[in-house]
């Protein structure tokens, strides 16, 4: 059974077309026109073998605010489609990822329940080129609304905020790699004893 997502979201301030592949190969085709950011989104399907066509257009004269979030808001929704019903899934990830002085921790319960915990060292460069880092956390708040998970990152360290944020986007896109795979031993099982997620 085919795993894919399709999510099209056009408001007065964007238009965003995602379409991901859990079964994929990693392949990726990413175009927001926030550099960083198409950085990133590589980087989750990538590293989540998760084949990942992203085209977003937004108000960029404004700034990137509206163009990562509503890209995060369909990115959730698209993954949480391409889940379906979630029977014979692992459920839970986790992965710790180092980018040499940063570390990353993840881990992911795909519960149906959209909670988010985040932490990373305050003392960050307040930008990576076009991208404001303070977007990191709203990336993932609004992709966790849409795709309804539970998702922990805690960064511990980190001195280069290019290196902090790249490591908890690799490390998300193991945990939900590893949470969405299908376990051989649970082969038409739903991972839950409520007997819903």
């Amino acid at each position: 059974m085919s795993r894919v997502g399709r999510v099209e979201r056009v408001t007065k301030e964007t238009s965003v077309l995602v379409e991901i592949d859990l079964d994929g190969t990693g392949k990726t085709d990413i175009a927001t026109g926030v550099g960083f950011y198409d950085h990133m989104l590589d980087q989750l399907g990538r590293h989540g073998l998760f084949d990942l066509t992203v085209r977003t257009e937004g108000d960029l004269h404004i700034d990137s605010h509206h163009t990562i979030e509503d890209t995060a808001l369909a990115l959730g929704a698209a993954f949480k489609q391409a889940l379906g019903d979630k029977v014979g899934i692992y459920r839970f990830g986790n992965c710790t990822v180092p980018l040499d002085e940063s570390l990353a921790q993840v881990t992911v319960d795909l519960s149906g329940r959209p909670y988010l915990v985040h932490t990373e060292p305050e003392t960050m460069a307040p930008m990576i080129g076009e991208y404001d880092v303070t977007m990191t956390r709203h990336i993932l708040e609004s992709f966790v609304a849409q795709a309804q998970i539970a998702l922990h990152v805690h960064v511990p360290y980190g001195r280069n905020a290019h290196h902090i944020v790249e490591c908890q986007f690799k490390a998300l896109a193991r945990a939900l790699r590893y949470a969405c795979e299908r376990d051989p031993r649970a082969a038409g099982i739903l991972p839950s004893t409520k007997g819903a997620l």
